[in-house]
Order: structure tokens, then sequence, then C-alpha cells
């Protein structure tokens, strides 16, 4: 598997471009924005998209999904129809931040707890992780140990709960027993700022251990 990381918009989001390294196929894994950086970088490699995949409805992670899509000519598939309401909001949402206006759209596909998606050889099975938004969800492969957590869990904190329908309770308990429970070195791909490891996380996270300071 090769992974390219491309941080998008004023939120530094981690758009990642997934591709499998024998058949060359490719997905585009939560876009947030940046349309044209993302095409040439894309181009400037020997890969074919085959997908959009998003992790939940925040605008920040989804707000060039349509445009790619149509470009490539492929479907946006996830993330769990929890998040319905957050595609509703995408106008409000770009509101809100002040950002360009982004059209409610919604994918093609939602996807569900225990199902795969894949990309050439490579198959992400998917968890569902509410509690930052109550339709997220990751992807795991587990042959190369890497899962794709969107804004589940970062390097030493979680995903902020405050916002509608977030849950902080859920959210810890999401994290205990979708992605702790994945092997101790499992790269953790977060949707922003820097990756970290499954063991380190179970060790030193705060927001996990409790102890804070």
């Amino acid at each position: 598997m090769d992974i390219i990381t491309l941080p998008v918009t004023a939120f530094s989001q981690n758009c990642r471009i997934i591709i499998c390294q024998t058949t060359r196929h490719a997905a585009i894994v939560d876009p947030g924005g940046d349309v044209d950086k993302l095409i040439v970088e894309i181009q400037s490699h020997n890969i074919e998209i085959k997908s959009v995949l998003l992790t939940h409805g925040h605008l920040d992670h989804v707000g060039a999904a349509k445009q790619l899509a149509q470009h490539f000519e492929v479907n946006i598939i996830g993330p769990h129809e929890d998040e319905r309401f957050w595609f509703d909001a995408l106008p409000m949402q770009a509101q809100m931040f002040g950002l360009q206006v982004v059209e409610s759209f919604y994918p093609d596909v939602w996807l569900k707890h225990g199902e795969v998606c894949k990309v050439g050889n490579l198959n992400f099975a998917v968890r569902h992780c509410p509690g930052h938004t109550p339709g997220h969800i990751i992807f795991y492969e587990q042959t190369h140990q890497v899962v794709l957590v969107g804004d589940v869990i970062f390097k030493g904190s979680v995903g902020r709960t405050d916002f509608p329908k977030g849950d902080a309770a859920q959210l810890i308990d999401s994290i205990k027993s979708q992605v702790l429970t994945l092997p101790d070195e499992t790269l953790i791909l977060s949707g922003h700022g820097p990756d970290t490891k499954v063991a380190q996380e179970r060790i030193s996270n705060p927001f996990i251990s409790g102890k804070f300071g």
C-alpha cells in the first residue's frame, strides 16, 4: 500500500490517497477541499482513481468530494447514513466557517459496520465509530495494519463532541471498542495532525487513560 497525504483547506485536514501497489487502483479519502491541488497531485502519479471514501459529513472532510467524483467519474462511498443531516447542512456549515458555499449532496453508497471497501487488492473493513458525529466510520486494512480514523482520535487527543449530536461518552466507547482493539502496531491515520499507533494512544492518550497533566 502507498499512502499520499495532502493537507487541504484552512483546517489542514489530511486528505489521503490510498494506492494498491499491485493494481495501481486508488481511492481518495476525505477530500475536504482544494480540488485543483488534489487533481494535480493525483495526475502526477501512475494511478487510477476508483472511489472517493468519506469517514463523516463535516465540510472540511467532504468539501471537494462531489467535484472529484465527477472529475474522475467514480462513486462517493460512505459514511454511515446517520450522517445524512450533516450532508443536508453543508451550505450552513460553509456559512458557519466562512468557507466557499458547498451545495448539499449525498454519497452514492452509505456504509454499515462490517462491510468491506475494496481498493484494488486492499480490503478496508468498515467500523462504525459514533461520538464525534453519529454516522462516523473508520476504514481498517488488516493486511497492512493501517486504519483511517477521520476525527475519531488524534495523536494525544480525540475528536470534538460539542457539535450537534456529538456524544463524549459514546466517542470514548467507540475508540476503546473499535480502535484500541486493533493490533498494537496498527498505524492510525488521523484527519488532522501527525500519524500515530494504537499502542502509543492506548498508553499515552490522556482522554483515554483519564490522566491529564
